[in-house]
C-alpha cells in the first residue's frame, strides 16, 4: 500500500501539469505563440500561486531532464555527414562567425551591467548569441524559405548553433565541477571528440545492421523502442564518462541519421519529445521568482531589446562579411535575433544560476522569452525591410520596366513563372538548384514584395495581359509556367498565344484532376498542384520538359523526398 500511495502522490504533479500544459498549448496557439511561451507562463503563473507542484516530484524533474535529452537527439537526426557536407560552408564558416560577433557584443553589456566576472559574462554572452530552432524553423517552413538562401543558411546557422550548444553544456558542467576551466574543457572536448568517433562506428557496425533486422519484422512498436533505447542508451554513455547525457543523445541521434531509417525514428519519437519538453519549459517557469519579474519587469523588457538589437546589428555584420547584400543581410539579421530555448536550458543550470546570480538568470529567462514570443512580428518585419530596400534599389538602377527586370545576361531565361505563390517558389528553387535561368512575374503586392525579399527574380505583371507579352520578351521562352491559371481567361487567350508563339510550351498548375482534363483539352499541359501544396511535382514537370539528364533528375527527386519526409528540427514544438 505504501507503493502505492508514493505512486499516485508522484503522479499527482504530473497530471496536474500534464492538464494544465494542453491549455496552454491551445492558448498560446490561438495567440498565434510559440508553445514554449506559453509553457514559460504556465510555470511562472504556478510559481506564483505558490503550488510547490516540484515538491517531492522527483518524476517531474526527471521527464524534464527527459526532455532536453530528446530534444538533442531529435537535432542530431538532422545532423547526418551527408548534409553537413552539402553546407559545409555556412555550417563551419558562416555559423561560427555569426556565433562569434553575437558572444563578443552581448557578453560586453553582461560584464558591465550585471557586473560579471569574464567567464560568466562570456557564458552569457555565447549563450544569448544562439537562436531559437523551434521558432525559426516553423516560421522557415510556413514562409515556404526551405529552399530560398536565406531560409538554407539560416537552418545551417541553427545547426552549427546546436552543436555549439552542446559544447556550451559542457562548459556549465565544468563551472559545476570545480575543475579549472581550460583543462577540463580541452579534457571534456578530446572525450566529446573520442564519443563522436566512436559513435559513427558503432553506426556502421551495430546500429545499421540491428534496424535492418528490425525492419524486417515490420513491428512499429520496435522501431519505438529501438529509438528509445538508441537516444537514451546513448545517454547514459556518454554520462557515464563525465560527459552529458544531451552529448550522447544527440551523438544518438547521428547514428541513425546515417541509416535509412532516419523519417521511421523520427516520426516515432515525436510525441516523447514535445511532451517531454513541455515538462521542461513548464518547469523552468515554475523556478522564476515571480515577485522579482513584476519588480523588474522594466530591465526583463530593456534586455529583450537589447538582445534583438545586438543580435541584429552582429547577424547583420556576419552576413555583409560572406558577401551577402543589404537586404539580404536584413533579413537574416532579424530572422535570427531572437534568444534559444537552449539559452533557457543554459540559465537554469544550477552552474550558471550560481555564476551569474539566481536573480540575474531569472531576469534573463523571462527576456529570451519575450523575444520568442516577438520573433515572429520581429522577422516578418525584417523580411518587409528587405523588400523594400530591394525594389528601392532596382527602381535606382532604373529598372522600371518588366522586360529590364526579366532579361538575364546573355538573353532571355529559358523558363518564364506566373505567379510566385509556394508552387511558383519551388518551381524557381529547382531551376536554381540546376543552374537554370528563369524569370517571373507576380501580380499580387504582398507576394511580390515578399518574393523579391526573399531573392527571387520577379517584377509586377499579369499574365493575362496580351499587351505585356511582348515587352515580358515570350518570343524568347521555351517554357511558360502559369501557377494559378484562371480556365476561362486560359482558353480565351490559348488561340493568341499559339499564333504568336508557337514554340512556346504553357504548363499549367490544376487543384484537380478535373480541372487539369479541361486544360488538357485545350491544348496545355498540366500538373494538378493546387497553389497551396509543394511545387515538386510541378517543378519536375518543367524539368523533364527542359529534358535535363535523366540521372540528374533523379537524383534531385530522391534528395527532396528524403527532405520532404525529415522536416525541420523541433518545428511541431514552435
Amino acid at each position: 500500500m505504501n507503493d502505492s500511495h508514493s505512486i499516485l502522490t508522484a503522479l499527482v504533479p504530473v497530471i496536474v501539469l500534464l492538464g494544465f500544459g494542453v491549455v496552454a498549448a491551445i492558448g498560446s496557439r490561438a495567440l498565434r505563440l510559440s508553445p514554449i511561451v506559453g509553457y514559460l507562463a504556465l510555470g511562472a503563473a504556478l510559481s506564483a500561486t505558490g503550488a510547490d507542484l516540484l515538491k517531492n516530484g522527483e518524476a517531474v524533474a526527471t521527464l524534464a531532464e527527459l526532455g532536453v535529452v530528446f530534444l538533442l537527439f531529435d537535432i542530431g537526426l538532422h545532423f547526418s555527414l551527408a548534409h553537413v557536407r552539402e553546407q559545409a560552408r555556412d555550417i563551419f564558416g558562416f555559423g561560427p562567425l555569426q556565433v562569434v560577433f553575437g558572444t563578443l557584443v552581448l557578453a560586453l553589456p553582461a560584464y558591465v551591467f550585471f557586473d560579471l566576472s569574464p567567464v560568466a559574462a562570456l557564458l552569457v554572452g555565447a549563450t544569448l548569441s544562439l537562436s531559437s530552432t523551434a521558432v525559426v524553423a516553423r516560421l522557415i517552413s510556413e514562409r515556404h524559405q526551405q529552399n530560398c538562401p536565406v531560409g538554407l543558411t539560416a537552418t545551417a546557422i541553427l545547426i552549427f548553433q546546436d552543436v555549439a550548444a552542446i559544447f556550451l553544456l559542457i562548459v556549465a558542467g565544468a563551472l559545476g565541477s570545480g575543475e579549472a576551466m581550460l583543462p577540463a574543457m580541452g579534457f571534456a572536448l578530446l572525450k566529446a571528440t573520442a564519443a563522436f568517433a566512436v559513435a559513427m562506428l558503432l553506426a556502421r557496425l551495430v546500429v545499421r545492421p540491428l534496424f535492418n533486422l528490425v525492419a524486417r519484422t515490420r513491428n512499429d512498436e520496435l522501431f519505438t523502442a529501438m529509438a528509445l533505447l538508441v537516444a537514451l542508451g546513448a545517454g547514459w554513455l556518454t554520462g557515464s564518462i563525465g560527459l552529458s547525457l544531451t552529448l550522447g543523445a544527440f551523438l544518438g541521434g547521428m547514428i541513425i541519421a546515417e541509416t535509412p531509417y532516419r523519417a521511421v525514428i523520427q516520426a516515432e519519437i515525436k510525441p516523447f519529445r514535445g511532451l517531454l519538453l513541455g515538462f521542461f519549459f513548464i518547469s523552468v517557469g515554475l523556478s522564476l521568482d515571480t515577485a522579482l519579474l513584476l519588480r523588474e519587469w522594466p530591465s526583463v523588457i530593456g534586455i529583450a531589446v537589447a538582445i534583438f538589437l545586438l543580435k541584429g546589428i552582429s547577424n547583420a555584420a556576419a552576413s555583409l562579411i560572406f558577401k551577402w547584400s543589404v537586404p539580404g543581410s536584413t533579413q537574416l539579421a532579424l530572422l535570427l535575433a531572437q534568444g534559444s530555448e537552449f539559452a533557457l536550458v543554459i540559465l537554469s543550470l544550477p552552474p550558471v544560476r550560481e555564476r551569474v546570480g539566481a536573480e540575474n538568470s531569472a531576469v534573463l529567462i523571462a527576456a529570451v522569452a519575450l523575444t520568442l514570443a516577438a520573433t515572429p512580428t520581429v522577422a516578418e518585419a525584417g523580411r518587409s525591410l528587405a523588400g523594400r530596400m530591394r525594389l528601392v534599389k532596382r527602381a535606382d538602377a532604373a529598372a522600371a520596366s518588366v522586360q529590364a527586370e526579366m532579361q538575364p545576361r546573355g538573353g532571355a531565361a529559358p523558363v518564364f513563372i506566373s505567379g510566385m505563390n509556394r508552387v511558383g517558389r519551388d518551381i524557381a528553387d529547382a531551376l536554381n538548384e540546376f543552374k537554370i535561368d528563369y524569370a517571373a512575374i507576380e501580380a499580387d503586392e504582398r507576394l511580390l514584395r515578399e518574393a523579391i525579399a526573399d531573392g527571387y527574380t520577379v517584377g509586377y505583371g499579369n499574365i493575362a495581359d496580351p499587351k505585356a507579352w511582348e515587352p515580358m520578351d515570350m518570343h524568347a521562352r521555351q517554357i511558360v509556367v502559369l501557377t494559378d491559371p484562371d480556365l476561362e481567361i486560359a482558353q480565351d487567350l490559348r488561340s493568341i498565344a499559339r499564333e504568336r508563339y508557337p514554340n512556346l510550351l504553357p504548363i499549367a498548375l490544376a487543384r484537380d484532376d478535373a480541372v487539369a482534363a479541361a486544360f488538357e483539352s485545350i491544348g496545355i499541359q498540366a500538373v494538378v498542384a493546387p497553389p497551396s501544396a509543394s511545387g515538386r511535382n510541378a517543378a519536375i514537370a518543367v524539368l523533364r520538359a527542359l529534358k535535363v539528364d535523366s540521372a540528374a533528375l533523379d537524383a534531385y527527386i530522391q534528395r527532396h523526398t528524403l527532405r520532404a519526409t525529415a522536416p525541420a528540427a523541433v518545428a511541431g514544438l514552435a
